[in-house]
């Protein structure tokens, strides 16, 4: 019991971040795969060309970012036995060239005269091989083999014991004259499809795709349609017997009422339109009387193209939004019922990639020119100032041998006094009983001669002396009878003198004999 009470709250804690992570994933990975080709962005051009009993129609359209604009139309009468391909294509040539529009995309319909439409039921077993099993029962399900025969085919609905499919057939040579008399005119056919078919993806595009019933009437006879969801699910046609109005209108009711009624009992409720291709006036008044659902007159309201429904016809205009509108669902004979599935241009794809390429390149290079450019800036600044940054060094150069001569002399001056001073401290202190007959002052010692009254006395004034020390006498003294003095030679040693041994040999030469000293002075 612990056991599945643990194993439950571990589901529990497991599912809560496993759903967020899918609701988050999911719209994420759109983005991420999203293509510049998809049909909801990626502009794109049509032509249809639509052939009917008595009239070929010829439109162009366009779309950009989803919205559809059809640009023009051609209509041209024709015989009750169609037309030949060679005047065929030769008419629509014209029509293209005086539209304007471009000769590929070319979406050929046809009517349902020329088609087989059934509905048929297959196991539920099949349906992962229904595009082979359709192909491998043609033969059964229509007169013609698949070799013979265009075709394509919807589900239309599915349980777990059948599958419902709608089948529409051409035989395909009376198809491929009018596409090879269309590409020796330089058009590319890229769809074949039932005019009855486009004619629903315009109700559905126009009207929410509401359930739909399409009648069209002839003089002679009736064709029509019935949609869900604007994909058609069968269609009808007959023929009237009476050329009375109101006859006709019993058989229109009739076969509208029988397909209302089992329509409505699937919980569905079809607006009914209309296209009159006769003269009649009153039919569609008697029509709209005798109908029991939403009632539309194609013609009394306008399409949402700037064009008049009356003006443009409705299996062209169909025609156009099966083929551009990116949400229709409409049947395309020339698939075989396998279409293709739709692919990136490859064109696309290296135009991005090369956009991608030239993005990621400029964002490598732009900071290398930018650098270059600013370093190019710096070497132009460099090159203008190179005349002013000469003079500044010369300047400091200067300056510092300033500062050198400026030092040396301050360091000369204050390594020892200068003989100056020396000269005139003795001058000062020397009383005036004394006189010298000779000074000899060299950078570390003074030796001086002469004659003083007392020559003790000299002394204690020179030992007293800031610049001197160690005074001494150099020779006894003597009395000189004939000068009446005392006759001295006093030596001393000059006060605070630096030895700088750095500057000064280790051994001084001697002076040569007879040679005076560099610094002796008289």
């Amino acid at each position: 019991m612990k056991e599945n009470l643990i194993t439950r709250k571990l589901s529990s804690m497991v599912s809560g971040p496993a759903a967020l992570l899918r609701s988050v994933w999911g719209p994420l990975r759109k983005i991420l795969t999203f293509s510049l080709a998809d049909p909801s962005i990626a502009p794109a051009r049509n032509v249809t060309v639509s052939i009917e009993k008595e009239t070929l129609s010829v439109a162009y359209a366009s779309r950009m970012l989803s919205r559809i604009r059809i640009r023009g139309f051609k209509t041209y009468p024709l015989d009750e036995k169609f037309t030949a391909p060679e005047s065929f294509a030769s008419s629509v040539d014209l029509a293209i060239n005086a539209l304007g529009a471009p000769r590929t995309n070319i979406t050929l319909g046809i009517p349902k005269a020329w088609t087989i439409i059934k509905v048929v039921e297959f196991p539920s077993t099949v349906k992962d091989s229904i595009p082979d099993v359709v192909s491998y029962e043609m033969d059964r399900l229509t007169p013609f083999s698949v070799g013979e025969v265009l075709y394509d085919y919807r589900i239309l609905r599915e349980n777990a014991e059948r599958i419902t499919v709608l089948l529409v057939v051409v035989k395909s040579n009376m198809i491929t004259p009018y596409i090879e008399a269309l590409a020796e005119k330089g058009f590319s056919v890229t769809r074949v499809a039932l005019n009855l078919s486009g004619a629903g993806t315009l109700f559905c595009y126009t009207d929410e795709c509401t359930d739909s019933i399409f009648l069209k009437v002839n003089e002679k006879e009736y064709e029509g349609a019935v949609f869900s969801g604007g994909s058609m699910t069968g269609a009808f046609s007959g023929g009237f017997r009476t050329e009375d109005e109101r006859g006709k209108v019993d058989v229109l009711a009739a076969e509208i009422a029988s397909i209302t009624d089992k329509m409505k009992e699937a919980g569905k409720s079809p607006h009914i339109f209309m296209s009159l291709k006769c003269k009649s006036t009153s039919l569609s008044e008697m029509m709209k009387l005798k109908m029991n659902a939403p009632f539309s007159i194609l013609g009394e309201t306008d399409l949402p193209f700037g064009l008049r429904a009356r003006a443009i016809p409705i299996e062209a205009a169909g025609g156009l939004i099966e083929s551009l509108w990116p949400h229709a669902d409409g049947l395309n004979l020339l698939v075989k019922g396998r279409p293709e599935e739709e692919k990136t241009p490859f064109v696309l794809s290296v135009v991005l990639a090369i956009a991608l390429i030239a993005v990621w390149s400029l964002y490598l290079l732009v900071p290398v020119k930018i650098e270059g450019a600013r370093l190019q800036e710096i070497e132009r600044q460099i090159a203008a100032r190179k005349d002013e940054v000469r003079k500044v060094e010369a300047l400091k150069k200067e300056m510092e041998t300033l500062g050198s001569e400026i030092s040396s002399i301050n360091d000369f001056k204050e390594g020892r006094p200068m003989t100056l001073t020396i000269v005139r401290e003795l001058t000062t202190i020397l009383p005036k009983s004394a006189w010298l007959t000779r000074a000899r002052i060299t950078e570390t010692t003074v030796e001086i001669e002469g004659y003083a009254s007392s020559a003790t006395e000299l002394l204690p004034k020179l030992e007293a002396s800031k610049y001197l020390k160690k005074v001494e006498f150099a020779s006894p003294t003597f009395r000189d009878a004939r000068m009446n003095a005392d006759r001295f030679n006093i030596k001393m040693e000059i006060q605070g003198v630096k030895k700088r041994e750095a500057e000064q040999p280790k051994e001084k030469e001697k002076p040569k004999e007879g040679a005076k000293p560099k610094n002796e002075k008289k």
